[in-house]
C-alpha cells in the first residue's frame, strides 16, 4: 500500500515553495519504494528541517504539516509526540539535552523556527549573545543518536532519524555514522540536511537517495509571509526583497526597525563616502548593540539590495525595476554625483565581509572596514588598503 495517495500533497498545510522537491517525494511515497537514507539539500532557509519533518510525519502516518484526508495511520498531533521520530540538530560541547529539548519544542510549534545554535545561540535572542559552534562530535553521536538507531518503530512504518546539518558532522562521528549506512536495518530510515555537500564524505552521499530544494523566489517568501504569517502583501513583499532568499530568517525581521535602517543606510553611504568618522562611529555602534545577528544580516540585505537597485537604474534608467522604489530620488542623486562609482565591485565587498558575521568578528569591525573600502569604491578607484593586509583598516581608522 503506497505511503499517500495520488490526492495528497506533502506538506500543504506549511511547506514553502519547493513544488518540484515535493512532488519527487510524492512519487516515491506513491510507489512504496523507500530508500534508507535521504539527503536533503539546499541553500539556508529554503526549508530543509521543515521538508524532512514533513517526510517524516507522512512515512509515519501523522496527519499535521500535511492534510492526510482522513488516512492517517496515526493519532499523534505532530512528529514532536511520535515514538518513531528522531530530530536531531548540531550541538555545542557546552550544551546539554535541556537546552536542546527546549529548541525541539520550537520546531514543533513551527518547523520553519530558528533553533539552530550557531545562528541562534541563546533563544532570548539578545543581540550581544556570541555565536556558539555547533556540530556532531562522537559523544552526541555515541550517546544520544546512536541508541536511536536501534529501536524497532513502535506505531510506524519507520523508525526515522532526522539530522539536520549534517555537514558539520566530525570526522570521528562521520565514519562511525558511516557504518550504519554501509549495514541499514530495514527498520531504521535516515532524513539528513545540508546547506553544502562539499564538506561530507562522499561515501555518506553515494548511500543517501538526494533530494535537492531550490532557492525560494521573492513571490514564494512573500505568499508564505501571508499565508502562514499574517502579514499584509505590501510588508510582505518588502521582506521577500531584503530576505536574501531566506524565508526563515525574515520572518523574525522587525518591520519598524527596518524601516529605520533602512534610511540609516544612506547616511552610512554618504558617510563612507565622505569619511566623517564623528559621524560613522556612532552610527555602526548604533546597529551593534540594538541589533541581534537576524538584525545585522537583514542591514546587510536591505544596503545591498539599495546598490542593486542603483545599479539597475543606471544601467536602464528605468524606475519600474526598482525595489526601493520610496527611495528613487535618493537612487537617481547616487547616479547622477557618483558615476563612476564601481557598483559591482561594492556589492562584492558586501557580500565578502557578510560572511563574518558567522565567525564572531565584531559587527564595528566589519562595517567599518566597508566604510573604508567604499569610500574609495564610490570615487571608481581601488581601496587604499588591499586585501592581503585587512589589519590595516582599524589603525588607519583611528589615527
Amino acid at each position: 500500500m503506497p505511503i499517500i495517495d495520488k490526492q495528497i500533497n506533502l506538506g500543504d498545510r506549511r511547506i514553502v515553495g519547493q513544488s518540484h522537491a515535493l512532488g519527487q517525494v510524492e512519487k516515491i511515497f506513491q510507489s512504496d519504494r523507500l530508500s534508507h537514507a535521504y539527503l536533503l539539500t539546499g541553500p539556508p532557509g529554503s526549508g530543509k528541517t521543515a521538508f524532512a519533518l514533513a517526510m517524516a510525519e507522512a512515512i509515519n502516518g501523522v496527519d499535521n504539516l500535511t492534510d492526510l484526508k482522513g488516512s492517517a495511520r496515526s493519532r499523534k498531533s505532530s512528529w514532536h509526540s511520535h515514538p518513531d521520530i528522531h530530530l536531531f540538530i548540531p550541538l555545542p560541547t557546552s550544551s546539554g539535552t535541556n537546552e536542546l529539548n527546549e529548541r525541539l519544542k520550537l520546531l514543533a510549534e513551527d518547523p520553519y523556527e530558528i533553533v539552530d545554535f550557531s545562528l541562534r545561540p541563546e533563544l532570548s535572542n539578545d543581540a550581544s549573545s556570541k555565536n556558539k559552534r555547533a556540530f556532531y562530535y562522537i559523544d552526541y553521536y555515541r550517546d544520544d543518536i546512536r541508541p536511536k538507531t536501534v529501536l524497532k518503530p513502535n506505531e510506524g512504518r519507520r523508525t526515522v532519524i532526522i539530522l539536520t546539518g549534517i555537514d558539520t558532522m566530525r570526522k570521528e562521528a562521520a565514519n562511525a555514522f558511516l557504518k550504519l549506512l554501509e549495514e541499514p536495518s530495514g527498520n531504521v530510515m535516515f532524513i539528513l540536511t545540508a546547506d553544502k555537500t562539499d564538506q561530507l564524505l562522499p561515501t555518506i552521499m553515494s548511500r543517501c537517495q538526494q533530494i535537492s530544494l531550490s532557492p525560494l523566489s521573492l513571490e514564494e517568501i512573500s505568499d508564505g509571509l501571508v499565508r502562514f504569517d499574517g502579514i499584509d502583501r505590501e510588508d510582505a513583499d518588502f521582506l521577500a526583497r531584503i530576505s536574501g532568499g531566506n524565508y526563515a530568517r525574515c520572518r523574525y525581521m522587525d518591520l519598524s526597525e527596518l524601516q529605520k535602517t533602512r534610511g540609516e543606510t544612506v547616511d552610512f553611504l554618504r558617510y563612507a563616502y565622505t569619511q566623517d568618522a564623528p559621524a560613522l562611529v556612532p552610527l555602526v555602534e548604533g546597529w551593534q548593540s540594538r541589533l541581534n545577528l537576524e538584525g545585522q544580516i537583514a542591514l546587510s540585505n536591505t544596503l545591498e539590495q539599495l546598490l542593486r537597485d542603483i545599479m539597475v537604474y543606471r544601467e536602464t534608467g528605468n524606475r519600474d525595476l526598482i525595489a526601493n522604489i520610496d527611495q528613487l530620488e535618493v537612487i537617481q542623486k547616487f547616479c547622477e554625483s557618483l558615476e563612476n562609482a564601481r557598483l559591482e565591485r561594492m556589492i562584492e565587498e558586501l557580500q565578502k565581509l557578510k560572511e563574518l558575521f558567522y565567525n564572531n568578528v565584531q559587527f564595528k569591525l566589519i562595517f567599518t572596514a566597508l566604510a573604508f573600502r567604499f569610500g574609495n569604491l564610490m570615487r571608481g578607484e581601488e581601496p587604499l588598503i588591499s586585501d592581503e593586509m585587512p589589519w590595516k583598516h582599524l589603525p588607519a581608522f583611528s589615527e
